[in-house]
């Protein structure tokens, strides 16, 4: 096991702790989003079309890349913090093993969620990307990659290098990683489609699976480890959604 992050005691409160962690988490989103909307009102007003595949790559590098990057940076900055509170390093052959563990838990969970809506017959969410990958599943070859190379590593510098790291300035690992998730999880709201009740069972689905990153973060104390998984997670959702379109009959949306 290496060094422990670097982690800062604070000596403020466990509500500011919270309120702190959601507000970077809602600055996160909310920068990004501006990122994206400005970009591409700028590109249609030049005359320019914009693709699905366009939309994509311009919202994965704006909003997990830009933003979330440049929001976890500037908080380590405002706050004279080291990269090393992070927690960034190459895996070792036990991080390796963490990674597989947790891949293969988040995907359980995952698979159990998806199982129970079903049988109770609860109506859940959709998520946008993923509907938009169905109607376009070009898309999805693209997302598959930017899994591994953009949207793990960007939500984890987020919400597990910054969010779940202050909140362990003041809580304990176990309320320190549930409120995380559920701030993870919550933030996903906007990226998904439906009502609001829909919505809320497909966050509760995700907060699960996120449980796994946040865990699997404090054990490891590595940001790497949780981006892996976190990128195998998505491709492998992804994936199936691909194959089952492809070559499953599955027929998209209209």
């Amino acid at each position: 096991m290496s060094a422990p992050l670097e982690r800062t005691p604070s000596s403020s409160s466990p509500l500011r702790s919270v309120v702190v962690a959601v507000v970077v988490a809602v600055l996160g989103i909310a920068t990004g989003t501006g990122l994206v909307l400005g970009s591409l009102t700028a590109v249609q007003a030049s005359g320019i079309q914009i693709t699905p595949l366009g939309f994509v790559v311009a919202s994965l590098v704006l909003l997990q890349g830009v933003a979330f990057g440049g929001v976890a940076l500037g908080y380590l900055r405002y706050r004279g913090l080291p990269t090393s509170y992070l927690g960034v390093r190459v895996p070792s052959i036990q991080d390796v093993g963490a990674v597989v563990v947790a891949y293969v838990v988040a995907i359980g969970v995952a698979i159990s969620g998806a199982i129970a809506v079903s049988l109770s017959g609860v109506q859940a969410g959709s998520n946008q990307a993923a509907e938009l990958g169905a109607e376009n599943p070009e898309v999805l070859l693209l997302l598959i990659p930017a899994s591994f190379l953009i949207i793990g590593p960007g939500e984890e510098l987020l919400f597990r290098g910054v969010v779940q790291n202050r909140l362990r300035e003041t809580f304990s690992p176990v309320p320190g990683i549930a409120i995380a998730s559920a701030i993870f999880a919550a933030v996903h709201f906007v990226a998904l489609s439906g009502g609001t009740g829909a919505r809320l069972v497909s966050i509760v689905i995700l907060f699960f699976p996120s449980l796994v990153f946040g865990a699997v973060y404090e054990y490891t104390e590595n940001l790497v480890v949780p981006s892996l998984v976190h990128g195998a997670y998505n491709a492998t959702l992804f994936t199936l959604l691909y194959v089952a379109i492809r070559f499953g009959g599955m027929q998209p949306p209209t």
